[in-house]
């Protein structure tokens, strides 16, 4: 049961994820009033979300393994996230979004990977 529990903070971050991708431009601007380029927020919210799918896969494999699966499902849920925005009013799906989403991904990844060489 212990094992399911790890996933929690990644499903939540996830829902948290599909909660603003499902805004539209004019209502994120409110709620985020001091961000005016959202490419930043895509960053942060996938290196997030990676550190999550770390903390939540990191006891069943190998680091290595465990970043690579990481970035692979930041990557998939970038993809619905896209799709996702391609109804949405004001909203479309982007390349440069998803690129920013791995970037953040990736990030947060070779941090893990330095933070594990150095224990």
């Amino acid at each position: 049961m212990k094992k399911y529990a790890r996933w929690v903070p990644a499903l939540f971050w996830m829902g948290v994820i599909f909660y603003l991708s499902g805004r539209t431009g004019s209502e994120l601007r409110g709620l985020f009033p001091f961000i005016e380029n959202f490419n930043l927020g895509h960053f942060l919210a996938y290196f997030v979300l990676s550190g999550l799918f770390h903390y939540a896969l990191a006891h069943l494999t190998s680091p290595g393994k465990t970043s690579a699966v990481s970035i692979l499902l930041c990557f998939l849920y970038s993809l619905t996230d896209e799709y996702h925005q391609a109804f949405v009013p004001t909203r479309s799906p982007e390349m440069t979004d998803i690129i920013n989403d791995l970037a953040g991904a990736v990030m947060a990844a070779a941090i893990f990977q330095i933070y594990k060489k150095k224990r």
